[in-house]
């Protein structure tokens, strides 16, 4: 899937939402390290990311390829931001209606609308694939993230109380939403 869009941000500079592509490898990845070190919300430490810059660059590959996923990279003077995307749950004929939703986000461009954007060309993206539900798992003590989901009309239908074992405060519990597409 393809993706490109330009937004002014809350701080009045602009951001270009575009589908990664295998040249973003590199970069992308050096992202991914650096918002799994920023936050306790993410799914793994950055001593736990194993995926060469190589590896990201053929999934970045795949995903542009790809008919029913991408991964959308938010790039703000001229370096990535952060990222989000979609991909099938599952191909099986009983689960392939369902995406899985994730984003990360540089902790130096929180609160500017970046978030938001990209959740936004995500759920467009899910649409246009033909999906009929987006899944995401959440910290529950992610309230902005929450927030921001439910503002989307993301609901939640379960918790799971360890979920996550985090290495700084023990047990998080992880909260299942949904976005019914169709």
């Amino acid at each position: 899937m393809r993706y490109y869009e330009t937004m002014r941000l809350k701080d009045g500079r602009s951001c270009v939402l575009r589908s990664g592509t295998e040249e973003d490898g590199q970069e992308l990845l050096d992202i991914f390290v650096l918002t799994h070190s920023q936050t306790d919300f993410l799914l793994s430490y950055p001593d736990e990311i194993s995926m060469t810059a190589e590896q990201e660059a053929r999934y970045l590959k795949g995903r542009e390829e790809s008919d029913d996923g991408i991964e959308i990279l938010a790039f703000v003077d001229g370096r990535i931001a952060g990222s989000a995307g979609i991909g099938p749950v599952s191909g099986s004929e009983k689960r392939r209606h369902r995406a899985e939703f994730g984003i990360s986000l540089d902790k130096d461009f929180w609160g500017l609308g970046i978030g938001r954007a990209l959740t936004a060309a995500c759920i467009e993206c899910a649409k246009e694939a033909g999906y009929a539900q987006l899944e995401l798992e959440v910290v529950a003590e992610n309230s902005r993230a929450i927030a921001l989901y439910e503002s989307f009309g993301f609901t939640e239908y379960g918790r799971n109380p360890r979920g996550f074992r985090s290495r700084y405060s023990g047990w998080q519990e992880e909260v299942l939403m949904r976005l019914e597409l169709i």
